[in-house]
Parts: C-alpha cells; structure tokens; sequence
C-alpha cells in the first residue's frame, strides 16, 4: 500500500465504518506487505519520576490536580534504572521507555537524562522517553546521547482535546513533535480511547497522525483504565470492537508504523488480544506495570505468545554495530 500524508476525514470514515471483518482482513493485509508476519515488537516501560505532575490530564492518576492515592516518588537513580533496563532485556524487550510526570524537563534534570540515555543505549536495546514537552536544544541533546525514540502523545482529536486537559494546548503537543523530528528522533505518538469520545474523535485522532508530515514510527492506542479520584473514574468502558477497529484503520493508513498496544491491555482476553494482532497490532509493553497502571505480566505474554505463535522482535543494530560488523566482514 502507498504511504500517504493527505487522508481526509472522509477517506478515514469511510474505512472506519466499513464492515468490521472487512476491515480486519484489509489490515492484516496491509501489515503483511510492511512487517514480518507473527513477529511482535516488545517494550517495557519505566516511571523514572512518578506523581505531583501540573498537567490537569483528566485520565491521570499522576496529576497533582486530583487525589487519586498515587504515593509520589522523587526520580529514581540511574543505576535503578539500568538494573531494570538489564532485566527488561533479559525477558525479551527490545525497546526501555522511561517517562517523567513532568510538564517539560528542566535544565537541571538534563544531566540525568543524558546519563541514563547512554547507559541504557549502551547494553544494545533501542532508548525511548517520555518526559512532557521539549524545547529544540532538548532534543537535539538527546539525540546526541542516543536516544532513539521521544513519546508525545496527541491524546485524542483536536475537537474534544479540551475536555481531557486545560493546562497544555493540542497545538503545544504539536510543537514538540515537530521539534523532536527536526533534531532527527523517531516519534512515538498516539491517543487513547474510551475517554467518552465521539467514533468521530477517533476518526479525527487518526485523521491528525496520518497527516503529519512523517507518520509516528510507533502510535501507541490505549484503552482508557479508569482511576479512582480522577474525574474519568466513571467514564463507561468503550466497547473491544470499537478499540480494534481504530487499531485496524491505524494500521491501514499508517502502514509503516508500528502500531503498539499499551494501556488497557491488562484487562482484555487473549481472544481480543489476538483479533488486535489480526487488526495490524504488532508492538506492546510489556511488564507488571505502565508508570502506574496495571500491565499484563511477562508470564501472562509468555503464554500469549506461546498460544498465538508469536514471537518477539530483535533490537536492530545501531549505525555504529552495522559498522563494526562490516569491517569484519
């Protein structure tokens, strides 16, 4: 399938709403043409900084804004860090996230970053965070040190953005993509869903991701976990079909990208689990936990795998390895 940036609304609809296993069976077969069949890519993520974020994310149990019971810990050291770094490779991940509740870094946390950055890059896994927002010498520096991948997530469309969170504008998320893609990072960006959203607002999430001007290398789509003392506590749980169906779309007009699932996933059957793998999902975290949310366990992926035929993707050499290989070749 082309690779496109110029999707309209309607395009999207029109394969959002089409008849589910049509979509389905349209998915799997656009991720064949772009990703190794019964091959899944596998992150663990790591909360290097948890609690008392200024963001009034409605979905969060981070933000100081709510009393959602979540103990606040101070960053965590790098040496910590590295020890689950270490770990999360030895049970088949790929890829180390390490997310900050931080409205943007500063300058004084720069250091640590950098530092843990290195380190982790250094065992040979691919580097990825999460950190709030980003100026452009942000990036660039953490670029310099290695890192491979800046999560930044859109959330959900530009229309209901502003009934999930007040204290950072849709266009703000924006920006720091852009300024991550000019300092030469990969883009892990999505939304979640089940946030009492319109199918219009997933349609208009999609809409936003597939027309930057380079898709997202990973789009994460998470489910919505409901905690307790924020204001999305009662929100109703959105409907499986409706989660895979954006999973398949997501596929389909962002064929490149891995498509990952991430929060939520704790919660569902293998069942679904599978029909997502069906839809075009090829990517997860892995682990007991998501910064604060329960996470399907590695025993639980283990047998998942096992079931399914799956196997877990290899990190791929970096520059300097290709490099290394060649001369002795």
């Amino acid at each position: 399938m082309q690779l496109r940036n110029d999707w309209t609304r309607e395009e999207i609809q029109a394969l959002y709403e089409q008849p589910f296993l049509d979509l389905v069976f349209a998915a799997q077969r656009v991720h064949r043409e772009h990703f190794a069949a019964n091959t899944i890519q596998v992150s663990t993520l790591l909360s290097i900084k948890t609690g008392k974020c200024p963001e009034d994310c409605k979905y969060c149990s981070q933000s100081a804004h709510y009393d959602s019971k979540l103990e606040a810990e101070k960053r965590i050291a790098v040496e910590k860090v590295i020890q689950e770094a270490k770990e999360a490779q030895a049970s088949g991940s790929s890829r180390f996230c390490m997310g900050a509740a931080w409205r943007n870094p500063h300058e004084r946390d720069m250091p640590y970053v950098l530092e843990m950055v290195r380190e982790v890059k250094a065992l040979g896994m691919e580097t990825c965070m999460t950190l709030g927002m980003l100026n452009q010498s942000q990036a660039e520096r953490l670029k310099e040190a290695g890192l491979d991948y800046y999560n930044h997530n859109l959330d959900t469309s530009r229309e209901y953005y502003s009934n999930i969170i007040s204290t950072r504008t849709f266009d703000d998320r924006l920006n720091t993509l852009d300024h991550v893609r000019q300092a030469g990072l990969k883009v892990c960006s999505g939304g979640i869903v089940g946030l009492g959203e319109s199918s219009d607002d997933r349609i208009g999430l999609l809409l936003e991701l597939a027309t930057l001007p380079i898709h997202p290398e990973s789009v994460p789509i998470n489910m919505l976990v409901p905690i307790e003392g924020t204001p999305m506590q009662d929100v109703e749980k959105l409907d499986v079909i409706e989660w895979i169906r954006t999973i398949a779309v997501a596929r389909i007009i962002m064929p490149k990208s891995y498509i990952r699932l991430s929060a939520g996933r704790e919660s569902l059957s293998d069942s679904d689990q599978a029909l997502a793998f069906m839809a075009g999902a090829n990517s997860l975290f892995s682990g007991e936990k998501l910064l604060t949310t329960p996470n399907a366990g590695e025993g639980k992926d283990r047998e998942l795998f096992n079931k399914l035929g799956l196997t877990a993707e290899k990190a791929k050499p970096t520059v300097a390895e290709l490099s290394t290989d060649a001369m002795s070749a």
